[in-house]
């Protein structure tokens, strides 16, 4: 089996189970991951339908241009499209958007037009503007314009949500994702509500975007927008797509609250996802407390965390914006170590027994523990040394009897400037305790590998 083209792998996304950055949640929660689609991004889905809508409808003719203002991921999907069905593309997009996107579309042959972020929508400057303006002066062009053209929440009505219905079997309680065009939430709720009423649909804004106040008050605040760095979602505007109707709840998240949470996923599920994704996450952390153990959570993800790999995931951009703390602390070299498996031996062990442990599980050095406290310790460089001044000796001796002072115990609160105090040649490691109760050893080559 072969498809006829790139366009048709769109959709049928997969749902993946969430566990370590949740596992203080108690219901079941999934991630629809929207990355699988060939533009790496949901927008694929609503990019398609907008496009083939305008073609339908005669809005435009073969060859002509496609002009859209974009963060960057609907330009990507209708970039596909139009190469793949023979028209031109220019996309308008702001200047806090990553570099990483402008350099994308120019690479699918569009033209990129950078706009200013802080200025009003109708502004002629503002992205939204120059598109308009541009699809006003090209021949045979058309502005999509993903915000009011209402194919793009029918996209997700079409497949989004009927793909989350059939991949839970039903039983999904709770729908979050980030809003921006509102397309996504908006229409993958109304399917999902029209199957069972009783789902929960959880948006998330950003500081500096007016979705929540007016869902919550019916009132546009000015007051409420202000510049901020996440990207995909919140607004100035209320788009057309977004049916405030069908949304439970707005949750706001701070910009960085998401960019950590994306590091999070990345670091413990092994997803690199993008920013908005981070503050679906991070949102869902905050509402955790509203949810039960029968719930079905699916968190709806917009793009992929390469898009973001001069942002969010690099730590000199997160540094000079206070979002990473500079100095690292033990928890991060518990973390970052693979092996886990906290080992000690009873005093009453044979050097010999305690050789033979060090060998098979490739150690350095181990803590001794009789009655659950910590008596001593020993290296394999000290058991060595003993076994070459006695080889006569046949390694029966307990090693209790050559062992050395125990290792110091640290909280994992402790900066790694602090640890290394710890660490010496006489006692070449640490105990360090998680907030858990769990034990771990730490050593030089563990800070090293974290640094």
């Amino acid at each position: 089996m072969y498809y006829n083209n790139i366009l048709e792998t769109i959709g049928n996304t997969p749902m993946v189970k969430i566990n370590h950055v949740v596992g203080d949640i108690p219901a079941l929660v999934l991630c629809k991951v929207e990355t699988f689609n060939p533009g790496h991004s949901i927008k694929d889905r609503m990019a398609l339908k907008m496009f083939d809508d305008a073609i339908a409808s005669g809005k435009i003719k073969p060859g002509g241009t496609i002009i859209e203002c974009t963060s960057g991921n609907t330009g990507m999907g209708l970039a596909i499209a139009a190469c793949v069905k023979g028209y031109r593309s220019i996309f308008t997009t702001s200047d806090k958007q990553s570099k990483e996107k402008f350099d994308l579309l120019k690479a699918m042959g569009s033209e990129v037009i950078v706009c200013p972020t802080n200025v009003t929508p109708d502004d002629p400057r503002s992205y939204y503007s120059v598109a308009e303006r541009l699809s006003k002066e090209i021949p045979n062009s058309f502005w999509v314009n993903q915000y009011d053209n209402l194919s793009n929440r029918q996209a997700h009505y079409e497949s989004t949500g009927p793909e989350i219905w059939e991949q839970t079997e039903g039983k999904i309680t709770h729908m979050i994702t980030g809003v921006g065009t509102g397309g996504t939430i908006s229409g993958t709720a109304k399917y999902l509500k029209e199957q069972n009423p009783n789902i929960k649909v959880w948006g998330i804004d950003t500081y500096g975007s007016v979705f929540k106040k007016y869902h919550e008050t019916g009132e546009f605040d000015e007051k409420e927008i202000y510049p901020y760095i996440t990207e995909g979602i919140g607004e100035d505007i209320l788009p057309k797509n977004v049916d405030f109707s069908l949304i439970d709840h707005f949750e706001k998240v701070s910009d960085k609250d998401g960019a950590v949470m994306a590091r999070r996923i990345a670091r413990e599920e092994g997803i690199l996802l993008g920013y908005s994704a981070g503050s679906a996450f991070a949102g869902l952390q905050q509402m955790k407390d509203q949810l039960t153990a029968d719930d079905v959570v699916v968190v709806v993800i917009h793009d992929h965390g390469s898009r973001y790999v001069g942002k969010i995931y690099n730590d000199d951009w997160m540094r000079e914006r206070g979002f990473l703390d500079d100095e690292l602390k033990v928890k991060d070299v518990i973390a970052k170590k693979s092996n886990k498996e906290f080992i000690s031996v009873a005093p009453t062990h044979t050097v010999k027994e305690v050789f033979n442990l060090l060998k098979e599980k490739d150690l350095s050095q181990v803590p001794v523990y009789k009655d659950e406290k910590m008596v001593g310790s020993i290296t394999e460089s000290k058991i060595l040394s003993f076994l070459l001044e006695n080889p006569m000796r046949n390694g029966d001796l307990a090693i209790s009897e050559i062992m050395g002072e125990p290792f110091h115990v640290v909280d994992e609160t402790l900066t790694c400037k602090e640890l290394v105090k710890y660490i010496d040649k006489k006692l070449p490691a640490v105990v360090a305790r998680d907030k858990a109760g769990g034990l771990h050893i730490l050593t030089e080559y563990d800070i090293i590998q974290t640094v």
